[in-house]
């Protein structure tokens, strides 16, 4: 059986600035590290080959060169193959064509299972899981907090929802989406390191999906969303502020939080 894993190098959301001019993270001198989410799918696809050593795990990036390294650690924590989709010519992709260009790319790999973090920290939009799972016309159970049961025909899968559990049985081929908190992802072991580097990141370029994507659908070009503007609301001495008993303080607190639609009246 055939799983990959879709990972993404990330900024540490600590260490997170905005360009004002331009609008998109300033990444320079940032340390990156692998999305938490896509992480723990990683742990989880880990955990299942560690009872059947059939399974062959496969992850896949698409991203700047130095995203390399984090490949280099998932094959270090136990990865068979890992696959970095690195090209100028998809610099810029939003969701949709960031999903176009990554179905692409597993269609080149192969699959039984795709496995994808819930959601990157650095953008936080939950889409490029399920959008890739539309592009190549798969089921998919998104926010799985555990692989229950994995066979040559199905998943079974416990979903995590704000106030239920859902236990959901899905056909393969499939697309899971995966919460951080699922498991604790493995350390490596300095054997494991030195070991990984005897297999080698594999890259890939546009050239290897272009007969698949013409240059329009990939990239900015193929990006139907842009970010406009970012901004952060600065805090000044102008602020509104209340100094009120606790009752009245709730009450106006609760007035708030209604009128912004956070809590229901």
């Amino acid at each position: 059986m055939k799983i990959a894993v879709l990972v993404k190098q990330v900024p540490d959301s600590t260490e997170i600035t905005v360009d004002k001019n331009t609008g998109t993270l300033v990444r320079d001198g940032v340390p990156s590290i692998m999305n938490p989410d896509d992480l723990a799918g990683l742990e989880a696809a880990l955990a299942l080959k560690d009872h059947d050593e059939t399974i062959e795990i496969s992850v896949v990036s698409m991203g700047p060169p130095q995203a390399a390294g984090m490949l280099q650690e998932a094959i270090a924590r136990g990865a068979d193959h890992a696959y970095l989709l690195t090209d100028r010519r998809l610099g810029g992709a939003d969701t949709c064509a960031t999903s176009r260009t990554l179905a692409a790319i597993l269609n080149k790999i192969g699959y039984d299972l795709i496995i994808a973090g819930r959601q990157a920290i650095d953008g936080d939009t939950a889409q490029v899981g399920p959008q890739t799972a539309e592009r190549l016309g798969l089921p998919q159970v998104t926010y799985v907090d555990e692989i229950i049961e994995l066979t040559p025909d199905y998943a079974k899968v416990k979903k995590s929802l704000e106030e239920e559990e859902q236990i959901v049985k899905v056909k393969l081929p499939a697309v899971i989406t995966t919460l951080s908190g699922m498991n604790k992802p493995r350390y490596m072991n300095c054997n494991d390191i030195v070991d990984s580097f005897s297999n080698p990141v594999i890259i890939k370029t546009y050239d290897d999906i272009i007969e698949d994507l013409p240059q329009n659908l990939v990239g900015l070009a193929g990006s139907p969303t842009q970010v406009y503007r970012t901004f952060t609301k600065d805090v000044t001495a102008a602020t509104e502020k209340f100094d009120l008993p606790a009752e009245e303080a709730g009450k106006q607190i609760a007035a708030h939080l209604k009128e912004k639609q956070l809590i229901k009246k």
